[in-house]
C-alpha cells in the first residue's frame, strides 16, 4: 500500500479495493462507537511517516495521534468478529 499527502491536506491510502483518504476538520466514527474530530495532518519528524491528528468529542475531548496508515485500516475482523464497520475509522455527517 501507499500513502501520500496532497495540497488539499488529506492522506491517502491506496489498497487492491478501494482508495481512503484522511479528510480534515470531519467528524469520523470509531468502529468501537466513539466520535472524533480530525484537527490536521502531521508528519513524523523521526519517520517521516503521515500521522493523523485527531479529537475525541466525548469525555475530556483528549487530542491524540495516529499513523494515517492505521487510520484508514480495516477493522480487524478477526479479533473484532462483532464489528458492524468495515473501517476502523469511517467518515460521518453530523
Amino acid at each position: 500500500m501507499s500513502e501520500m499527502s496532497d495540497t488539499r491536506g488529506a492522506s491517502r491510502m491506496s489498497g487492491d479495493a478501494e482508495e481512503r483518504h484522511v479528510e480534515v476538520h470531519a467528524v469520523y466514527r470509531h468502529f468501537k462507537g466513539h466520535y472524533y474530530y480530525v484537527e490536521a495532518l502531521a508528519t513524523d519528524s523521526e519517520t517521516l511517516e503521515d500521522m493523523v491528528v485527531y479529537r475525541k468529542l466525548y469525555g475530556d475531548g483528549g487530542l491524540w495521534v495516529r499513523p494515517a496508515r492505521m487510520f484508514l485500516s480495516p477493522v480487524d475482523t478477526v479479533k473484532y468478529p462483532d464489528a458492524s464497520q468495515k473501517w476502523r475509522f469511517e467518515r460521518v455527517e453530523l
